[in-house]
């Protein structure tokens, strides 16, 4: 695979490696203090948000949809679906979001994805970590929902390959060495941008646009993929790209994705 599992260093190295970064941090701080993500108010540690911002972020938490995590207004009973959940079942098996599209969390969606806010992407992806504890545990290997090249050109950088990427990161550092596989998934097809389209439109544009590449196939098969992207809006794209893995071999597919627009707000702009 692309980035083959890890294994932990020796004890020596790690504690020369630790205490040098340690260090390097330190003077980091000094020079740079660190400062919120949403106000870029003083903090105490980077890669936070202060206590304002924090109550502005809505963290989807039980109880929810046990297929696409969609919250319940009060608890119905475990593994319980949402009327959307039983009228279209999707493709893949369950979604899962860290918090609601909204206010802040929708500003740090626009600044990774347009603003080159590579470093929120720390952040981001250490809530995500937090929603994904049950999705993990039964995933083979992590794989991001790709950009076509020409986009990924223009834009220079794939926010959900970088959101997979950290993802991954913080996994292994608790010791839950799962694989990382940017390439596993081609996006072969220059879809118009998702913004301002209909549920109908967004559908009809991602049709046929993914495909795994011949060589990843045999190292898919049977295989639990966890698909992550940053914003879940009507599920085109990750419905689109399940299909895509699913014909080639792959047993099941969970979603992950670091924001949802609530319920009857599709049509969100991105």
């Amino acid at each position: 695979m692309d980035e083959a599992v890890t294994f932990p260093p020796k004890r020596t190295t790690g504690l020369v490696a630790r205490g040098v970064a340690g260090f390097a941090g330190a003077v980091g701080q000094l020079l740079f203090p660190p400062v919120c993500a949403g106000c870029h108010a003083a903090v105490g540690r980077g890669h936070s948000v202060c206590a304002t911002c924090w109550a502005g972020i809505t963290f989807i938490e039980p109880p929810f949809c046990a297929v696409l995590g969609t919250p319940f207004a009060y608890d119905i009973g475990e593994g319980m679906l949402s009327p959307e959940a039983i009228a279209e079942p999707p493709p893949f098996a369950r979604l899962r979001a860290a918090v609601l599209y909204d206010g802040l969390a929708a500003r740090l969606v626009a600044s990774l994805k347009y603003g080159d806010r590579t470093d929120l992407a720390v952040l981001m992806a250490g809530w995500m970590a937090r929603a994904a504890h049950e999705l993990v545990e039964t995933a083979d290997l992590v794989v991001p929902v790709p950009l076509h090249r020409g986009r990924l050109w223009r834009r220079r950088f794939n926010q959900a390959a970088e959101l997979a990427r950290l993802l991954v990161r913080v996994e292994r550092r608790r010791g839950h060495a799962i694989a990382y596989a940017p390439t596993a998934l081609a996006r072969g097809k220059a879809t118009r941008s998702q913004v301002r389209l209909g549920r109908e439109m967004r559908r009809a544009n991602v049709r046929g646009a993914f495909a795994v590449p011949p060589r990843w196939k045999p190292s898919l098969a049977g295989k639990r993929v966890l698909l992550v992207d940053d914003v879940f809006t009507t599920g085109a794209t990750v419905a689109s790209a399940t299909r895509a893995l699913k014909r080639a071999g792959v047993a099941e597919v969970d979603v992950l994705c670091f924001a949802r627009v609530a319920v009857g707000e599709g049509a969100v702009h991105i």
